[in-house]
C-alpha cells in the first residue's frame, strides 16, 4: 500500500519538466543574468570613484533596467504555445524578478559609507551568489556542483576583470 501511495504522490515526469521549463529555468536564468551582468557597471563605478553611494545608485539602476529588459525579452521570446513553456507574462515576470534580485543583492553593500568595507562586503556577497547559483543548478538540473561553480565563477571572473580594468582606467 505504501508503494502505491508513493507512486501516486510522486510528481510525474511531465509535471517536473513543466515546472523546470516554466518556473525554475526562467528564475535561474534571471538570477544568473542579474548576478553576472550587473557586476561590471557596479564595480567599474566603485573602483573609478571610490564613492559607495554612487556605486549603489549605479547598481540599483542597472538591476532595475536589467530586470525590466529581461522580463520583456523572456516574455516576448515565444508565446509558449509551440514550446510548452507556459505563459509569456509569467515567465517574463519570473525572469525579470530573478534578474533584479540577482543584481540588487551585491548592490546593497554599497549603502555602507566606507569604500573598503562596502567593496569587501560586496565581494563576499558575490561569492555567496556564485555558491547559491551553482547549488540551484545542481539541485534542479542535476549538474555537478563543482562544474557549475567553476562555469559561473569563470564568467564572473571575466566580468570582474573587465570592470576592474575599466574602473582603474577611469581613475580608480
Amino acid at each position: 500500500m505504501d508503494a502505491v501511495a508513493t507512486v501516486r504522490t510522486s510528481p510525474k515526469p511531465a509535471n517536473t519538466q513543466s515546472f523546470l521549463l516554466m518556473r525554475v529555468q526562467p528564475a535561474l536564468s534571471g538570477l544568473m543574468d542579474g548576478s553576472l551582468s550587473t557586476l561590471a557597471p557596479i564595480f567599474a563605478v566603485a573602483l573609478a570613484t571610490h564613492r559607495p553611494l554612487t556605486a549603489f545608485f549605479t547598481g540599483a539602476a542597472t538591476a532595475l533596467g536589467a530586470g525590466v529588459s529581461m522580463a520583456f525579452s523572456e516574455g516576448l521570446s515565444d508565446t509558449g504555445d509551440l514550446t510548452g513553456r507556459g505563459s509569456p507574462v509569467q515567465r517574463g515576470a519570473i525572469t525579470g524578478g530573478g534578474t533584479f534580485a540577482g543584481g540588487i543583492f551585491h548592490t546593497l553593500p554599497f549603502l555602507i559609507p566606507g569604500f573598503g568595507a562596502a567593496i569587501s562586503v560586496a565581494i563576499a556577497v558575490v561569492a555567496s551568489e556564485l555558491l547559491v547559483l551553482a547549488g540551484l543548478r545542481h539541485r534542479f538540473f542535476h549538474t555537478s556542483f563543482a562544474r557549475s561553480f567553476l562555469a559561473i565563477t569563470v564568467g564572473g571572473a571575466i566580468i570582474a576583470a573587465l570592470s576592474a580594468a575599466l574602473g582603474i582606467a577611469a581613475g580608480g
